[in-house]
């Protein structure tokens, strides 16, 4: 595995704090965000300040922070790549045409670090998940129901503890669980488009609702148990509600792209819906940010 200097991905890593001052409500998270507007991403302390900041060369839709403190991202085309912020080192770890050898388009817009080491990638225009080891060497495929084109097939998408897969389909508008056969063994309808869903230690699932505006949760008859919507944030907009995430306090952490520069770019509510935290900060990031979480939370469910 070779440092990457030729892939026009690399650009300056700023690591010393800056000065700008975000808009908190309530107690602030140290997290994580990338806005494909500004071509940045970055790590925020719990007062707002910027601790890590990096520009990126295209979009993002999924991005990790380690345990060790190493970021795996993607610019959301074909490849996966780690950045080592204390070494201003980034490594390639799977490239689409390489080592999955896919010739036609292909759009990496979601994948996630395993438990055992191993990567689940999600890739949308071949229309599958791709278990890797870290060399990007190829463990297993599964073929995934998913339609339409590239940009339009996923966003987010996780691999189960059971081992199957959930999936937010843009083009069919609704979330599926798969098994490794590739089989859908459960699914919920949805209106339009969603961004992203995660399954719940309860069982229920929680959806980022994109251009509707809300997130919610369903339960595994696919009752809708709650919901936040624009009518529970006065004053605020909510625009494409992009990633979700549960803390391991109960609350709810939603990522709120597009939704203009007088509207927090992320939202903490509990169960009652009522604001815990909100982060606001046109400065850093701009209106494209549809990824964000908290990692201040070892715990958490993204």
């Amino acid at each position: 595995m070779r440092f990457l200097l030729t892939f026009g991905l690399l650009a300056s890593f700023i690591l010393s704090p800056t000065l700008n001052a975000a808009d908190i409500t309530g107690t602030g998270h140290r997290f994580f965000a990338a806005d494909y507007e500004k071509r940045v991403m970055a790590i925020v302390g719990a007062d707002g300040k910027v601790e890590w900041k990096r520009e990126m060369n295209g979009g993002c839709h999924d991005a990790w922070v380690q345990s060790d403190g190493k970021i795996l991202w993607t610019p959301s085309g074909d490849k996966i790549f780690e950045i080592d912020p204390k070494a201003n080192t980034e490594t390639l770890i799977y490239d689409s045409r390489k080592h999955g050898e896919v010739k036609g388009n292909v759009e990496i817009h979601a994948f996630q670090p395993n438990k055992d080491g191993t990567i689940t990638v999600f890739e949308s225009g071949p229309a599958r998940a791709v278990e890797i080891d870290r060399t990007g060497k190829i463990l297993k495929t599964v073929a995934l129901p998913m339609t339409g084109g590239a940009h339009h097939q996923t966003r987010n998408a996780r691999k189960l503890e059971n081992g199957n897969y959930l999936l937010a389909l843009l083009t069919d508008s609704k979330i599926a669980e798969v098994d490794p056969t590739g089989k859908i063994v459960w699914e919920y309808k949805t209106a339009g488009e969603c961004y992203s869903a995660i399954r719940l230690p309860n069982g229920n699932t929680l959806i980022g609702g994109g251009f509707s505006h809300r997130a919610f949760e369903v339960d595994k008859a696919g009752k809708e148990v709650w919901a936040l919507t624009e009518a529970d944030l006065p004053g605020i907009k909510l625009g494409y509600v992009a990633q979700v995430q549960r803390l391991s306090n109960g609350n709810t952490v939603i990522v709120n792209c597009h939704a203009g520069a007088k509207s927090p770019q992320i939202i903490e509510v509990n169960p009652a819906k009522k604001i815990v935290w909100s982060y606001l900060d046109f400065e850093t990031f701009g209106n494209s940010l549809p990824v964000g979480f908290v990692i201040d939370d070892a715990t958490a469910i993204r």
